[in-house]
């Protein structure tokens, strides 16, 4: 594992470089982005698209796409490449089980992604709000596919399997960086308890996908992005999404560089050849991204493996 001397971060001293011609976010005026504003603003809700300043959520919010954030707005961590603030969360909300749900039939979605901040605050780091929240929107929307993207419980026992009591269909736990960026990128984070998650998740249900996301343009190099993809194979994870990382501003992890569309796609090349169910890798992959679509194309890739081992 490659150890990386630490330097300062979050301080405004790591000019934003200018971004190439292939990424460009829209803007856009359209009814159904403003619809699916409305209905967050309306229930006091939180998105991710919003607080971590995604640069799909013209593309996403206009399709009535949203991912909730759940337990707040404010995280226990501070990660160098996140644009959540962090502090003192306020209170859980136990109206916001039944707010998500509501909000999900009002937009239709016939698939919902549901994360939240990471609350190292609370005894069992939230586990128990996640299953309140799936149990309730799938009470009230029982023909949408739930798919949750957790904090690492680090240091909460066995608090994650209350989420997957839940029978979320999509468990995503993302792995972030290589290990070796791991104490100036996630320094709140563990790679190896990361893994772990992954790994238990996959062993306690394995009808659940699994699901990781990598982000590149941190300074890591191309070996060790290969090595996290083994990492996450060994862990039996079924779906890799790998994004660009756009800093967020001067006080942030500064950006190493940008990759090509080219070398996303030999990253996916290479991810497909390590035995992945699904890879999505662009410019702007996130974890959320396409994420129906997505949810559609694995089901049909599970389907196509077991019958392709029936035959052998």
């Amino acid at each position: 594992m490659t150890i990386r001397h630490p330097e300062k971060i979050n301080k405004p001293i790591n000019p934003i470089k200018k971004k190439p011609d292939w990424i460009r976010s829209k803007l856009s005026n359209s009814k159904e982005f403003f619809y699916t504003k409305t209905i967050v603003n309306k229930n006091n809700l939180v998105t991710v698209c919003e607080e971590a300043n995604c640069p799909n959520i013209t593309e996403c919010w206009s399709k009535r796409h949203a991912t909730f954030m759940i337990m707040g707005e404010t995280c226990t961590r501070a990660c160098s490449f996140c644009d959540v603030k962090t502090g003192k969360p306020k209170n859980l909300d136990p109206l916001e089980p039944i707010k998500i749900s509501q909000a999900v039939k009002k937009l239709n979605l016939k698939h919902v992604v549901i994360t939240s901040v990471d609350r190292d605050d609370l005894i069992d780091g939230g586990s128990n709000h996640f299953y309140e929240v799936i149990i309730n929107t799938r009470k009230l929307n029982p023909k949408t596919s739930i798919e949750v993207l957790t904090p690492d419980f680090l240091r909460k026992g066995n608090a994650y399997k209350k989420v997957l009591d839940a029978k979320p269909d999509v468990f995503n736990h993302n792995i972030e960086t290589v290990p070796g960026l791991y104490l100036k990128v996630r320094p709140g984070a563990r790679y190896f308890s990361s893994l772990e998650l992954l790994k238990n998740a996959k062993k306690e249900n394995k009808n659940i996908f699994t699901k990781s996301g990598l982000m590149v343009g941190l300074g890591e190099n191309k070996h060790e992005i290969h090595q996290v993809m083994d990492d996450l194979r060994a862990a039996e994870v079924d779906f890799l999404t790998i994004g660009q990382y756009l800093q967020p501003s001067p006080k942030h992890h500064p950006l190493d560089r940008y990759y090509h569309p080219t070398e996303f796609k030999e990253l996916e090349t290479i991810a497909k050849s390590k035995g992945f169910l699904l890879v999505s890798s662009s410019p702007l992959t996130r974890s959320s991204y396409h994420a129906d679509e997505d949810f559609k194309q694995l089901q049909k890739n599970r389907i196509s493996q077991v019958n392709a081992e029936s035959i052998r």
